[in-house]
């Protein structure tokens, strides 16, 4: 992937929706829930301290799996991957492994 977050960005790639329920039944497209949850792919520098100037760095690193708000970030495509970039502040938690 050839694209790099500026500032306090993060770039997400989503995890699938779940197909079924667990009980089994199929959820169809237009009833599924917009996922809440991805593996970041990209991280930018962070965001500068406005009393400081110093670069402030954010709290997830590549590989990570984090929890974002709902509606947060911007869709976008590339190389055919659908991807989310979302600001420091839309990630709530990063899941242990």
């Amino acid at each position: 992937m050839n694209l790099k977050p500026l500032d306090d960005r993060i770039v997400v790639k989503a995890n699938e929706a779940e197909e079924k329920t667990a009980s089994g039944l199929v959820i169809p497209d237009t009833a599924k829930e917009k996922p809440q949850q991805g593996t970041v792919l990209a991280v930018g520098p962070g965001r500068r301290s406005e009393q400081t100037g110093e670069i402030i760095p954010l709290d997830v690193k590549v590989g990570d799996t984090v929890v974002y708000s709902k509606y947060g970030g911007t869709e976008i495509t590339v190389d055919g991957d659908d991807l989310l970039i979302l600001n420091g502040r839309d990630v709530l938690a990063v899941m242990a492994k």
